[in-house]
């Protein structure tokens, strides 16, 4: 899988567990929030309050359930009263009741408290399913003060008058509980008013409804001589669910994980995707500062891979960069080796050059300035013997000269190529035939097998015939007389033409092989006294690859090198 897919995968299965813990987390906090908000609505009134607010609000032992402390005192800051009872009507446990009641209630009872508000009381019931002792029945009452007050106001009412006329008394209680009472046509037109109540020229259905909504207890009664009505309520006390959840340990407890996971999971993040690319970037500024080594700890040792040369783990989804750049990495340190060598082999080259050059230089001066030397007389046969020396140096020099010329040449790509097509057989074994002639060349031997059919190819001769003189000079100078070189020309499939220069000399190590045609390399031959130029072979392969070919070189110690020159046809 590369690196792309990889980190799409990775990326998706992040926002995967990323939306599932967000998910979690808001689910948490909207638990957390309604769980309070439950508290609060009991706390104002415990007959809004669901049926699962009170599962948790019962002690269940081996004698059967008891209610909790927590809900009795909520009852109790409601003046309101509780009974536990199974399916059967058994009374389980109470709390604030009269005291009178009986072990076993009969379904009759049961059903009037759930039913029947009265002046008495106001009644409320809840089932509660799935406890540890099966069904329970929750019965909680309160006593009906809008009634009690609509009671205590009737027998002073002036009902043709349409005034209240409520006593003193009355009326405090009236506003220690924030409660009101309203006389209204049967209009809805509002005759008398007492209390904390919302301003109304007259009441509509809609305005009742909304009045009875604000509303904890209320009651009302007719006359039925005026059609008029009276109406008593309690204001209900507002929501303080947000200040209860400001208040509440718990909340702040559960902010507080919350805020520890998102750390949590912001630092995870950083550290799976944000480390690894910090030590990427650190080890790309180690390649650009000249440092070809991976990033390391205190201890010297890879950040990045184990000692086995595995990838870590927190690694491995970019293990294809991590390749990439050992790759980069390796190139780049064997490119630094290769050019200290080369800057080496370079300085040699001109030591040497500078000798090769200062060398025949000083022949030439030591004899120029011998015959001009007023105390000698030379013969004319010493004259000619020191002009034939001097000339000799002198063609060294301008060859020399000439080589570092084409070398510059070839590598700006300045030659131009006259190319014309020859028959490689015939032109071969000219060139063979002319070493064979030169007296010179008497202490090694030459062969030469044409190919079996005529080979032809579009080559510049002049500099074609450069380039085999070139590798049959390199294969006498570096082996020692007595030597045989072969030449043979074939073709592949009628469209290459191969040329093998072959000796069964000293051969060559590998080490001089690998560097036999860089510019600036000359290897060593105890027999030669020459040291050379160090631009032949380099030259060679240069022409070679301006006629469209390849050379390749294999030789072994004691028996020998083989190079051969591939030319298309």
């Amino acid at each position: 899988m590369n690196l792309h897919k990889r980190f799409m995968v990775q990326f998706f299965i992040q926002l995967f567990l990323l939306s599932f813990v967000f998910l979690l987390l808001m689910l948490t906090l909207w638990g957390a929030i309604g769980y309070f908000v439950t508290e609060d609505e009991a706390a104002r009134d415990l007959a809004d309050a669901d049926s699962s607010y009170f599962m948790n609000q019962f002690e269940f032992d081996e004698n059967g359930a008891s209610i909790k402390k927590g809900l009795k005192k909520t009852a109790e800051a409601q003046d309101g009263w509780l009974i536990l009872l199974n399916r059967d009507g058994r009374v389980l446990d109470s709390f604030n009741d009269d005291g009178n009641l009986p072990e076993q209630l009969a379904v009759e009872e049961v059903a009037s408290w759930m039913w029947d508000d009265s002046a008495e009381g106001q009644y409320t019931y809840w089932e509660l399913e799935n406890t540890e002792r099966g069904s329970l029945f929750l019965l909680y009452g309160k006593e009906n003060l809008a009634a009690k007050w609509l009671a205590s106001a009737e027998p002073a009412i002036d009902w043709e008058k349409g005034e209240l006329n409520l006593a003193a008394d009355l009326k405090t209680q009236l506003k220690e509980k924030t409660a009101w009472v309203l006389l209204i046509g049967k209009d809805g037109i509002v005759l008398d008013s007492y209390g904390d109540v919302r301003e109304q020229e007259s009441y509509t259905i809609k305005k009742i409804g909304e009045l009875a909504a604000d509303t904890r207890s209320a009651a009302i009664k007719t006359d039925p001589a005026t059609g008029k009505s009276v109406i008593a309520g309690a204001v209900a006390p507002p929501s303080d669910a947000l200040e209860t959840i400001l208040k509440t340990r718990n909340f702040y407890i559960v902010i507080v994980v919350l805020l520890i996971l998102l750390i949590g999971g912001t630092l995870w993040y950083a550290r799976k995707f944000g480390v690894p690319l910090l030590v990427m970037m650190q080890w790309i500024k180690n390649l650009g500062d000249g440092r070809y080594e991976q990033p390391v700890n205190q201890k010297n040792e890879s950040l990045i891979t184990k000692r086995n040369g595995k990838v870590k783990k927190k690694y491995r989804l970019y293990k294809d960069l991590v390749a990439t750049l050992e790759q980069l990495t390796a190139k780049l340190k064997l490119h630094q080796h290769q050019q200290k060598q080369l800057e080496r082999t370079r300085e040699d080259w001109i030591s040497g050059l500078s000798h090769d050059l200062k060398t025949p230089l000083s022949s030439i001066s030591g004899y120029a300035q011998m015959l001009e030397s007023p105390d000698y007389e030379w013969s004319a046969q010493e004259i000619r013997e020191f002009a034939a020396i001097m000339n000799d140096k002198s063609t060294y020099m301008m060859d020399l000269l000439e080589e570092l010329t084409l070398t510059f040449r070839l590598k700006n790509q300045a030659l131009p190529l006259s190319k014309e097509t020859v028959n490689l057989n015939e032109f071969v074994r000219r060139i063979v035939i002319q070493f064979i002639n030169d007296p010179a060349n008497g202490n090694w031997k030459f062969s030469f097998h044409a190919a079996s059919d005529s080979v032809e190819a579009a080559v510049d001769p002049k500099w074609f015939q450069r380039i085999i003189e070139n590798l049959i000079v390199n294969a006498m100078k570096y082996n020692p007389a007595g030597t045989e070189i072969k030449l043979s020309i074939s073709a592949i499939e009628q469209h290459l033409a191969v040329i093998i220069i072959e000796d069964d000399g000293v051969g060559m190590k590998a080490e001089v092989l690998d560097k036999l045609f860089d510019r600036y390399y000359r290897g060593t031959n105890t027999e030669d006294s020459s040291t050379g130029t160090g631009l032949g072979l380099a030259i060679t392969k240069q022409l070679v690859q301006l006629h469209g070919g390849s050379i390749q070189v294999a030789s072994t110690i004691e028996k020998g090198t083989s190079v051969r020159v591939i030319v298309p046809v």
